[in-house]
Parts: C-alpha cells; structure tokens; sequence
C-alpha cells in the first residue's frame, strides 16, 4: 500500500473499542516499512561482510615487504661459456645479443629488464664472443672512453658486430640510469662491414736511406728508433725494445730484426707509433687499424 491508504488503515484499526465481548483501545506506535527494515539489514550484513573480507584478505606488513623486495630484487648473473663471463638469462632464448664490457654493465642493464646480455670482460676478445657473435645479431653496449674505443676496434677485427652502441662520452655503462640505457641503445648505429680479419695495408713511401737502414739491420738483433722525420732517435738490442717503447716519446717508426708479436703491437698502438718494420710478423698477431705493420722482404719490394 502507499502511505496515504496505510494512514488510513492505521486509524481505522485505532478506532475499534471492542473485540469480542471485552472492550478494546488500539493505539499506534509507530508504522514501519518492511522493505525499508530489510534494507538496513542487507546493508548492516554488507558492512560486516566488506570488514571481515578486508581484514582477512590485506597482507601484513612483513607480506608486503616482501613483495616489494622480490620485485626490485635483481636476477642472479649467470656464467655463460667455458670462460664463466658474467651474463644475463636469456642469452641462448634470444635471438639477439647485447656485449658490454663487464659484470657491473650486466647487472645494471639486467636491473633495467634487459637480461640477454653477456660481458666480453677485457680487451682480449674469448672465443665464446666471436662464436656467439656469428651465431646471433650482436649489438655492442661500450664505454664512452678510450676502453670502449680499443674494445670495439678489437671486436671489429674478430668478431661479428652488427650493431655498437656508446654511453655518452666520458660515462661507463655501469653508471647509467634505466633512461640513458634505452637512449643509447635506441640510437645504435649500424657497422657495414663488422668481420675484418685483414686489413688492406697502406701504401708506404719509402727512401733510400730508409731502404739502406733496413738491410744494416739484418742479422744484428737490434731496434732503430725514428721520429716523424725519419730521424734516428736510438739503437737498441731487440730484447729490449718492449721496455723501452714504453719509456720513450715520439717515435714514430721501429725497425728491428726480430719478429713483431702482439705484445710490441700493443704497446706501439698505446704510443701511436704509426709503423712497424721487421724481419717477419707473428701469425697471432691482430692487426691494429692505427699501425702499419711490414716486413724487410716488402720494403725490399718498394725499390
């Protein structure tokens, strides 16, 4: 019924003075809507509903610490290949790969999401790179310093890169934030020509002084010095030309009677000593893009 037809009802049944023989007084409390009451029950059930599932269902604060901590917690570095290098997860699942220089550059690009990834740890190139680089496409992640430079001229003579990225100049890759790494990764450059395990080698003119010095060397064991002038700087015994390559500056070119090994190559690109002349060249020895190696047959070959 609506209120005015309850109303009515309400003082009809007030009026009555009488049931059966004994008299009678009606009096009206109050009127009450039922659907009304059922409402505030379905609402005061819901309140106790809502508190019990929220306090049984809200972890405590030892759960949510957790849960926090195992969402920055970092994924554990792999060893990857008979050298153990510091890796990422995903190197073998992923189609491509990323090369940085160490454990630290894994573990930061790993804390950003980026798990297929692998350290060449050192300048010497191990053989798990050059292999993996042929069998993947290979991006190399490098210092923005002159380490990054020698490592990516290294990886350009043994390995197969297609793509190099740089921190910015002057930063490693250990210390980037999560947005320089997209960045620098996102602005990756193309290598055309990644494998050169020879290179042409530069056109030389030579004189015949130079020629004539050469063949005063031949059989003696020993070093010549030259500046840039192609003046004689020192004359030294082969054994210890190493050493003193170390010591000394301006040198332009060496010319010794002995054989050119990788430890003379190095410290000749260490120096910028543009060439080396000598008896023969070891078969080990990588060839640097910045020093011209020859031997006295090809300078023979110029006269």
């Amino acid at each position: 019924m609506d209120r005015v037809s309850t109303s009515l009802t309400a003082a009809s049944i007030e009026s009555i003075n009488r049931v059966g023989p004994c008299a009678a007084k009606m009096t009206l409390e109050k009127i009450e809507d039922v659907r009304e009451a059922r409402r505030k029950q379905i609402i005061g059930r819901a309140k106790e509903i809502l508190h019990k599932w929220t306090i049984e269902s809200m972890p405590s604060v030892d759960e949510i610490f957790k849960e926090v901590a195992e969402t920055l917690k970092v994924t554990k570095v792999e060893k990857y290949g008979p050298e153990k290098l510091s890796a990422g997860p995903e190197v073998n699942s992923a189609k491509d790969v990323i090369l940085v220089e160490g454990r630290a550059d894994v573990i930061n690009l790993m804390r950003c999401g980026i798990y297929n990834i692998v350290a060449v740890e050192g300048t010497k190139i191990p053989e798990t790179i050059k292999k993996l680089s042929k069998e993947k496409e290979t991006t190399a992640f490098l210092d923005g310093d002159r380490g990054g430079d020698l490592i990516l001229k290294e990886l350009q003579q043994v390995a197969s890169i297609k793509h190099v990225a740089r921190a910015p100049r002057g930063k490693e890759v250990e210390d980037l934030n999560c947005r320089e790494i997209f960045e620098a990764l996102k602005n990756k450059t193309p290598i055309e020509e990644p494998f050169k395990p020879k290179k042409e080698k530069r056109k030389m003119e030579v004189s015949k002084e130079f020629v004539q010095k050469t063949k005063e060397l031949e059989g003696t064991l020993e070093a010549v010095l030259l500046n840039e002038k192609m003046e004689q700087i020192e004359r030294l015994p082969v054994s210890q030309l190493a050493e003193k390559l170390q010591q000394i500056k301006d040198v332009n070119t060496v010319i010794f009677d002995g054989i050119i090994t990788q430890r003379i190559v190095d410290v000749a690109n260490e120096k910028n000593i543009k060439n080396i002349i000598a008896s023969r060249i070891s078969e080990a020895v990588k060839t640097p893009l910045n020093v011209q190696l020859m031997t006295f047959s090809e300078i023979k070959g110029t006269t």
